[in-house]
Parts: structure tokens; sequence; C-alpha cells
């Protein structure tokens, strides 16, 4: 960085200035980070640090994207992009994001006037920018269609990588189910295994609906509110069923379905991503620090299940009911509470760890209206259907020999997240590997720190004893696929063969359910 920057005239400087950042100031940023002592490697040869190796890694990322060979401006961004180097961390403290990083790099290498001065003063045409991985030209004005520095929620990510066109298709042919479900269930009374499938499949374009127009309204609400939208509607459609389903008193279905849902993120759709991604590839690379947070969040759900379980245990009697239910109301108070710490976390302090590459939303943006008419169509029709769905699924599960939670744990999960598990692993093909964590890891720690709890209020609401006592088989199978996932993940390295054990133990946890009573 320090050559780089040694060059008055190259993209460094000039980089640096368009990104509001003293070339002085982050020069001597620069010399007092380095590391002292005796530099590795034999005679006038260095041997390159771990952290070299993921910097050129990323800029040889850079170049193969771009189309081009490796070069210093690839270097460069990735440089800092890097979260963790001396000049990524002040980027990060002037709120700077990456695709404000590569416009800057880039007009830098053109030579092209600041991005402050207006392109009337300087007699050019108004500046166009990439606008995606192709490198084809966008203008630059408009709408915003990214938001910088923010942790994007897994329906939001699912829906800005879908194309034009085609996604509609198929979105609009299994939009017709919708109308077919509730022939089948309200006027012909057709058996419930038909009614189940067909709801099954009308939630699924509902919910990719629902996604979209909660993308659209953040992008209209600022990044911080934004983020937050995302966060919070990324399994609305799961949350909608599960209520539904606790009004109906399935409230072992619910549990499942809990659990269903973090394993399936965890497993199959983590190994899937990895399957896709390291088709062709050595390796690949992530963010550890993102990672991690998911790992230890995890984590913390783990034991917040395995204490009311021992509870539950220890102390057999009828009598223990209420007391199960009270413990259960504490732990998902103090859940709900970590969890709106780690959106402050993700959103606000440590948002420069947490922002990948930004994808603009398929299309026009949607007035503010049109998104919430459409939201609230959705979360109407999805209502509707899971009203279908759940009053089907005990005599489905009889007629198809399938035990209720092998129904909750594998089949539900699935629908439900549906969307979101092909956007993930559509990601990793294209190489985009950190948001395809992003959807799986992340939806995975929402379920487990603000879904399961909202539901144990919702069932205090609508009379349930909904609580957080699950079955020593849903808590071992959560407990080892966290440690799973965390021995895969942390290092920020994997190949396409863990895919392979991770779908390994999924497989094995869809055996032991279809087997449970």
């Amino acid at each position: 960085m320090l050559a780089l920057l040694a060059e008055e005239a190259g993209p460094g400087p000039s980089a640096l200035a368009r990104l509001g950042l003293p070339l002085d100031r982050v020069r001597q940023r620069l010399q007092a980070g380095g590391r002292r002592g005796r530099p590795r490697g034999e005679g006038d040869e260095l041997a390159y640090t771990s952290h070299a190796k993921r910097l050129i890694e990323a800029a040889s990322k850079e170049a193969r994207e771009s189309g081009s060979t490796l070069s210093a401006e690839h270097l460069l961004i990735a440089a800092l992009l890097e979260p963790r180097g001396t000049i990524g961390k002040m980027i990060g403290e002037a709120g700077a994001g990456p695709e404000q990083v590569r416009r800057a790099v880039a007009g830098a290498e053109a030579g092209q006037a600041p991005e402050s001065a207006p392109a009337e003063a300087t007699g050019a045409p108004p500046r166009r920018r990439p606008s995606g991985r192709g490198g084809k030209d966008a203008p630059a004005t408009g709408p915003a269609r990214s938001r910088e520095g923010t942790r994007p929620g897994p329906a939001a990510l699912a829906q800005r990588i879908r194309p034009t066109g085609r996604t509609f298709s198929w979105r609009l042919v299994l939009l017709a189910a919708v109308p077919l479900s509730l022939v089948l269930g309200y006027v012909v009374h057709a058996p419930a295994v038909w009614v189940f499938f067909t709801a099954c499949l009308g939630v699924l374009p509902l919910a990719g609906y629902m996604g979209e127009a909660t993308e659209h309204v953040a992008h209209r609400t600022g990044p911080t509110i934004g983020g937050l939208l995302n966060a919070t509607f990324g399994n609305a459609a799961e949350l909608i069923i599960a209520i539904v389903a606790l009004r109906a008193g399935l409230v072992e279905l619910v549990k499942a379905s809990i659990t269903g849902s973090i394993l399936g993120n965890l497993l199959l759709i983590l190994g899937l991503a990895l399957m896709a991604g390291g088709a062709g590839r050595a390796e690949l690379r992530f963010n550890r620090t993102g990672a991690g947070v998911s790992a230890g969040m995890l984590a913390l759900s783990v034991v917040a299940l395995v204490f009311p379980a021992l509870y539950h245990a220890t102390h057999p009697g009828a009598a223990a009911r209420l007391q199960e239910l009270r413990m259960s109301e504490a732990v998902a108070t103090i859940l709900i509470a970590t969890y709106g710490c780690s959106l402050f976390f993700t959103l606000r302090t440590h948002r420069r760890l947490f922002g990948g590459e930004a994808h603009p939303t398929a299309g026009e943006l949607w007035s503010m209206r049109k998104a919430l008419g459409i939201l609230a169509l959705a979360t109407v029709g999805i209502a509707v259907e899971s009203e279908l769905l759940v009053h089907a699924a005990t005599e489905s599960s009889h007629a198809l020999g399938l035990s209720e939670v092998f129904l909750g744990l594998i089949i539900i999960p699935i629908i439900g997240n549906a969307a979101e598990h092909a956007a993930a692993v559509v990601l990793a093909r294209k190489g985009q590997i950190d948001l395809s964590l992003q959807i799986a890891l992340g939806s995975s720690t929402q379920i487990a720190l603000l879904v399961a709890p909202i539901l144990v209020f919702a069932g205090l609401a609508t009379g349930a004893e909904m609580n957080l006592v699950f079955s020593p088989f849903e808590v071992t199978a959560l407990g080892l696929a966290t440690v799973v996932t965390a021995i895969i993940t942390l290092d920020g390295e994997s190949h396409w063969f863990e895919g392979v054990q991770l779908l390994a133990v999924y497989g094995l946890v869809a055996i032991g359910a279809f087997f449970l009573d």
C-alpha cells in the first residue's frame, strides 16, 4: 500500500482523495501499524503472510469479475475493502461502502473529476458506472439501488439477484395455485393431501412477492431502517404459518418447524451453496467475522433451548408445566434483547465488517404505495394459504405415512424458505459466497433469536401453551449442526466436499426424524 501511495500520479492518492481520506494521515497509520522485526523468507525473497495471500486472492477475484488481468488497481481495491486492514478501518470510520470504493478507484484510474464536482462544471456528460459484475454501464443518477454498509436480510438478498423476465414467469405459474387451493379447500372439499400440496405451492410465490415488496420499502426508508425491515421480515412467511398452527393447537408442529428451519438453513442450504460455489474452484473464501458472529449467536440459541429441556427432564410432573412456560417467556425476552443488540452491532457500530457487495433490485423501483399494497396483499394471501395448509397437515401426514415431527422438521421449512434457498445457491454459483452465507446463517440466527421468542408470546396471546421445551432429538440435532457448521466456516475457507458433508448430516437428521413417532 505504501508503494501504491508513493506514486503521486497513480490511482492510490486520487482514490483516497475521492474517499475523503488525507494522504499523509493514511501513510502515518500504515507506517505505525506495520509489523516490526525480521521479515520471513530466505535471502531477498519475502514469504507471503496469510493476510497477504487473502488480499491477492481477493484482487484476483476482482480481476476475473471485471474480465481483465490482475493489476495494481485490483490490489488497491482489495486492500481498501479488507475490513481488518488499516485503510479498510479508516474507510469504515468514514462511512464509505464497497461500491463507493470501487467507483473511487475506477474514477482515479480514468482520471475523472471527483464525484463532488457536478458534470456541468467539468463539461463532461453524466458519469456512468458499472451496474454489476458484468461491467455493463448504468446511469449514476436516479434513485439509489443499494444501501452501503447494511447487512441485508435473507429475503432481501433473495430478491436482489432476481433477473427480470424469466423469474416472473415461474412466479405467475405458481400463483395459479392460490385460487386452485381455495377451490379445493373451500368449494370442492378435496382430499387433504391435494389441499396441502396446492397450499404449499401457493405459499412460494406469495413469499417471493412479500420479500420483494419489503426490499422496495427498504430502499425508500434509508439504510438503517431498511436493514431493520429486511432483518425483521426475512422469515415473515414462516412466522405467519407458525402463528396459524398455534391457533389450531399444533404446538409440537410449530416447535418442529422452528428446529427444522434452523437445520435446513445450516445444513441443507449451506451445503448446497458450498457445493454450487465450489464447483470448478479449488477453494472458497469468505468473511470469517460474519461467520463467527453467526456461530456465536447459534451457540447462544442452543444454550437457550438446553435449559428449558433440562428443567423439563428434572421436573417431569404436571405441576411444573406453568413454571416451564414462565421460564420460556424469560428466555424469549433475553433472546429478543440479544437479537436487537445484534442488529445494532451489524447495522450501526460494526457495519463495515459485514458490508458485502450490493445487488440492485431488478426492474424499476416501486413507489411506496405500490410496495406497501403488494406487501399487504401478500401477507393476507400467506395467512389464507397457511390456514389451508395447517388444517390439512394432520390428515395429510396420516395419509402419506409421515409423522408430525417429520412434517415440521423437513417439509414445512423447505416450503417456507424455498425462495431464499434458491437465492443462496445462485449467489454461491456466481462466486458471491459471502452473500450466500449471509442468507443461510443470517436466516438461522433470525429464527432462533427472533421468530422462536415471538411465537412464545404469540402462544400467550392465543391461549396456546407454547414453550421452548424441545425434545432431546431436536436439541441434540441443533447442537450438532451448530458445531459442524462452526467447524466448517470459522476458518473463512471451504470447498465443495464440505458442502457434501453438511448435506450428509442433514440426510442423517431427516432419517432420524422419519422414524420418530
